[in-house]
């Protein structure tokens, strides 16, 4: 995720981290290039076509509906996933908390403790499709390999609360909540998953990027004869805003990915630790910190 203040006008002008731009840059030229050689045939062949432009008017505002149709399907998918992983970091706390207040044994505290710090990294993971990442394999251990190991990692805390029960290090007061707690944080967690494992419908991507290179590319008909040689820019503008924003939309539409604009899983799992390392007599590590400007 890109962490910055708010940019100074020339920063609006030039900045490239955290832009859009990169990604649309290649298909822009081309629209551009594309847009001069129809003017060039204008100038060259007396019966080149031209459209009147309030055709393509209304064509821009139906193409502007679809579009920001699926921003807000793709930003409410980006906010949710934000306040998913913020309850989680709730709860991993609260959870701390409650197995330092419930189970007295202080070798079972430790072990279910350090089981939550291994089940946060694990689904970040898992999120991520990450199969060998080298913290939540050193963390989680044999839960590693397991079918699902976050899941798995979820199991071992409630094995272990319930052998405490077992063993009177905690009475019932104390299992029921835990076990509330470890409630709550599945259906966090298959909350996540739930967004990761169910994209946009792939019809929209597909109308969206369809409609708006079928725009570009007749959008210079309407402009060779009153705008001339300045159409590529005209195209390069618009071809700017409408795929820009379809891109910015794929981005927000997977909230658990690595790109600029995804959330900082690796951030929020630091979090955890910094949170759970007093519990453990630890010193907490350092906060991750922004490298040009991007929070991972």
């Amino acid at each position: 995720m890109i962490v910055r203040d708010k940019p100074t006008k020339l920063e609006l002008a030039f900045a490239v981290r955290g832009s859009i731009v990169p990604a649309i840059a290649p298909r822009i030229a081309v629209l551009m290039v594309f847009s001069a050689v129809m003017v060039l045939l204008h100038n060259t062949l007396p019966t080149f076509p031209e459209i009147d432009a309030i055709g393509f008017t209304v064509f821009g505002i139906a193409l502007s509906l679809f579009l920001g149709f699926r921003n807000n399907a793709a930003y409410d998918r980006w906010w949710e996933a934000r306040k998913l992983l913020g309850g989680l970091l709730a709860d991993l706390r609260s959870f701390a908390r409650e197995v330092q207040l419930f189970v007295s044994d202080r070798a079972s505290q430790e072990k279910m403790i350090r089981l939550s710090l291994a089940f946060i990294h694990l689904h970040r993971a898992n999120l991520r499709q990450l199969p060998n990442d080298p913290q939540a394999k050193a963390l989680g251990g044999a839960l590693a390999n397991a079918p699902h190991p976050p899941n798995a990692a979820l199991d071992a805390i409630a094995e272990e609360a319930a052998w405490a029960y077992r063993a009177a290090q905690v009475d019932g007061f104390g299992a029921k909540a835990l076990q509330e707690r470890l409630g709550s944080i599945t259906q966090q967690q298959t909350a996540c998953e739930r967004i990761a494992t169910t994209p946009l419908p792939y019809v929209y991507s597909l109308l969206i990027y369809r409609t708006t290179y079928l725009y570009c590319l007749l959008f210079p008909l309407a402009l060779v004869g009153p705008a001339g040689w300045m159409t590529p820019l005209f195209v390069g503008i618009v071809a700017y805003v409408f795929l820009g924003l379809a891109e910015v939309t794929e981005d927000l539409s997977h909230p658990f990915g690595t790109t600029p604009n995804a959330l900082p899983l690796d951030a929020i799992c630091r979090l955890v630790e910094i949170s759970l390392a007093p519990h453990l007599g630890e010193k907490a590590p350092q906060p991750l910190e922004a490298k040009e400007f991007y929070l991972s």
